[in-house]
């Protein structure tokens, strides 16, 4: 809690409700419920951290988060107000919506995923003296952002750092813009994204046949550029398979349409990904900025070659390039040229997949991201006994 409102809030501050079992009641809270990085990201969290901690579930929408978290017996809450939208009336709606929830659900901490419901929920919690941790997905403050979004974004990053009990970058270049925001280093925490593993895995040195992308079609991601790419590589034998939905929609099947129609696949949201990605030879993820995109990680696991634009968490995750092809974000042309030299090179597909599998497996899987969660919840906590209500694993 920041030092100007700790003592105010220790005052205000409830007594603690005990969760199940003695455990911690935590209050995971993201903007909406649908298909998207973020959203993977939390389920994994709830199921990595079940039984450890009483979890609960705030979200606007109706997406398949809800089913996750249902499916693992955990309660849900729909905020009917909490959604995308800039309007000033809608958020202060949604400020009051997300205050009563917690109130109801009597958290003793609540963990926000997304730019809407961090900045949200760091307000309630702040309102209800109740420790807030935010998890950045990416910042929108990127020098590759738009600078409308840039300076919006800093300004409300400025104003909440300070309400922020525990900030977690999810990649240490996220740290690194961090550094200018007015919260303590001590309070910021770089907890690299991780997913449990999977028994489908790729044969990535088979003849290039299919080459996926996943991700939500809407900007940073640029699904448009990789089927421009695509299309000027000339992989005659080989399709484009582009799993997700959003806004962009209808102008990519416009532009599939102009491309290569039988060559391009617009899947829409995919419920086997891993599926999807084990009948593929390539993985690729073209974007403006990123944090640490969970959808490389997937192909990473799949022991699939990735090629992915040049930015500093995909760069941590690839390793430096030695688990993938690094090409300038908005490069058509790079993209193209590694197109065509992964299409070529069977060997050099087989290896990278080999490198992006044991990178995976040595850094970026669910376990040792829940432990390091529990590690926050820890500190976070509002009084020394908390924490041990947060349940250790049972050694095996």
């Amino acid at each position: 809690m920041p030092l100007l409102t700790r003592p105010l809030m220790s005052l205000l501050r409830r007594p603690s409700r005990p969760g199940a079992a003695g455990r911690p009641r935590i209050a995971f809270v993201i903007t909406h419920s649908e298909t998207g990085g973020a959203q993977a990201h939390v389920a994994t969290l709830l199921r990595a951290l079940s039984g450890r901690i009483d979890a609960v579930l705030l979200a606007g929408g109706d997406g398949p988060l809800f089913d996750a978290a249902r499916a693992l017996g955990i309660d849900t809450v729909r905020l009917e107000r909490l959604d995308n939208s800039l309007a000033p009336w809608r958020a202060v709606g949604a400020l009051r919506e997300l205050v009563g929830a917690l109130r109801r659900v009597r958290a003793d901490a609540v963990h926000l995923h997304s730019a809407k419901a961090g900045a949200l929920g760091r307000l309630a919690a702040c309102w209800l003296g109740i420790p807030a941790i935010y998890t950045v997905h990416g910042f929108g403050f990127k020098p590759a952002a738009p600078l409308p979004q840039r300076l919006a974004a800093r300004v409300a990053e400025w104003c909440l750092a300070p309400l922020t009990d525990r900030l977690v970058c999810v990649a240490a270049a996220e740290r690194e813009l961090a550094r200018g925001l007015p919260i303590s280093s001590a309070r910021i925490s770089v907890i690299p994204n991780g997913i449990a593993d999977t028994a489908q895995l790729a044969r990535a040195a088979q003849p290039l046949r299919r080459i996926a992308m996943v991700a939500r079609l809407a900007r940073p991601k640029r699904p448009d550029l990789l089927m421009q790419a695509f299309a000027a590589a000339g992989l005659a034998e080989c399709e484009l398979v582009i799993a997700g939905d959003g806004p962009q929609m209808p102008a990519l099947r416009a532009l599939a349409g102009s491309l290569a129609p039988a060559r391009i696949v617009l899947a829409g949201n995919v419920g086997d990904i891993p599926a999807l990605l084990a009948s593929s030879q390539a993985f690729v993820l073209a974007s403006d900025h990123e944090g640490m995109p969970l959808s490389v990680l997937e192909a990473m696991r799949a022991g699939l070659p990735v090629i992915a634009s040049d930015l500093p968490g995909i760069r941590e995750q690839l390793d430096d390039g030695r688990c993938g092809l690094l090409c300038p974000a908005g490069d058509v042309t790079a993209l193209t040229g590694a197109l065509r030299r992964l299409a070529g090179d069977a060997a050099l597909r087989r290896r990278l997949g080999e490198a992006a599998r044991a990178h995976w497996l040595g850094h970026h899987g669910d376990a040792a991201m829940a432990e390091a969660t529990l590690a926050v919840y820890r500190q976070a906590l509002p009084t020394p006994g908390e924490d041990a209500g947060i349940a250790a694993r049972d050694p095996v």
